[in-house]
């Protein structure tokens, strides 16, 4: 029988690495779908947001740094980082600055390339383009601290990343707390108090996000962050899955192939917040003002995707932690028996469970 073993923290938080079928890099399409919608957003953004006058008045060595936060392993980060530096190139090249002539051809971009030290770089830094327009460097370490020094970063992105906690709420594998979460690996929306745990640390851990940026960020840089969300009035659609999963964790402790309490440890270490809670959070943390909002439902819903799609997604995006917790001679079972009861429900093609992708654009106060 499998023993327990500690994914509390967020360093076994691990998409799946490599570049084979089941990777993150070959089931990561919604997220790309993602990155091609929020393109044009984000070019306005810069265009519209983004002091470069201020910055490259600062900036004597001519060096734009961008840094994008939970890249994973690629392809997508590569895109991101690319529009990135596309939408400061148009810029440069519609204004001009007065004793920076020519500066368009003279800037030149760093790119970091952060997550966190599991992270799979090996595949990410075999997979960089080959023409890209960058010096590129890998920056292991969680994005809910501090990674840089003080005012050293342009330009701030992550997408698909902030949803994912620092670590697992303490009160809810905690047998003595009214959040006790057993027998689950998520919450439903009757578990108030396993709510509010999870709600109280993802609101520590986007202070502490905001608070890290805010130290890093040069005077007049921006941050761009696109984060998963549930709108109002709608069924949570990842709540949905992690309880599907967490069935078949279930079936397998009472066919004695796990023990009850390794299940009773595990959780999902990822809280999908309400529309409105993270700009209530950013404008509680006081540091940033929000520049730019966009609510992106569209995303989620144009394209319902198959069963195997489905599952193929969520085995990239969740493995690393199910290998971690049960072990790697489980996953198979968990992730096949996770296939057979989602293509026995109903909820992808209900349209009252509703996921939304949100973007914000904030500047520092």
């Amino acid at each position: 029988m499998a023993t327990k073993r500690d994914t509390t923290s967020h360093e076994a938080f691990t998409m799946k690495g490599g570049e084979g079928q089941d990777s993150y890099a070959q089931n990561s399409d919604h997220q790309r779908t993602g990155a091609n919608i929020t393109k044009n957003i984000m070019r306005e953004a810069m265009a519209e947001k983004l002091d470069l006058q201020t910055l490259l008045l600062q900036n004597s060595c001519n060096t734009f740094r961008i840094a994008d936060l939970g890249c994973s392993v690629g392809p997508n980060t590569f895109f991101t980082v690319q529009n990135i530096i596309d939408s400061v190139k148009l810029k440069l090249s519609d204004q001009s600055h007065e004793g920076r002539r020519g500066l368009e051809y003279s800037l030149e971009f760093q790119v970091f390339f952060n997550d966190h030290a599991g992270n799979d770089f090996n595949t990410l830094l075999k997979s960089l383009p080959e023409d890209k327009q960058y010096f590129a460097a890998a920056v292991p370490g969680s994005f809910h601290g501090r990674l840089f020094p003080e005012s050293s970063i342009h330009v701030f992105n992550s997408s698909y990343a902030l949803h994912w906690l620092s670590k697992v709420p303490k009160e809810i594998v905690d047998k003595n707390s009214s959040a006790y979460n057993k027998g689950k690996i998520y919450f439903t929306s009757e578990d108030k108090k396993v709510i509010e745990a999870y709600s109280a640390q993802f609101e520590r851990d986007i202070e502490s996000f905001l608070n890290s940026r805010a130290s890093e960020l040069v005077p007049g840089g921006i941050v761009t962050f696109l984060i998963p969300s549930v709108p109002p009035n709608s069924k949570n659609r990842f709540e949905a899955n992690a309880n599907i999963i967490g069935n078949v964790l279930v079936d397998m402790v009472n066919k004695g192939v796990i023990s009850e309490e390794l299940v009773d440890s595990f959780n999902i270490p990822m809280y999908m917040p309400a529309s409105e809670e993270v700009k209530s959070l950013i404008e509680k943390n006081g540091k940033f003002r929000i520049e730019r909002s966009e609510l992106l439902l569209r995303l989620f819903t144009e394209q319902l995707p198959d069963v195997h799609s489905a599952c193929m997604h969520m085995r990239a995006v969740w493995e690393g932690i199910f290998k971690e917790h049960f072990g790697e001679e489980l996953v198979d079972e968990i992730f096949n028996g996770y296939e057979k009861k989602l293509a026995e429900s109903t909820f992808l093609l209900d349209p009252s469970f509703k996921t939304m992708g949100q973007l914000f654009v904030i500047k520092r106060t």
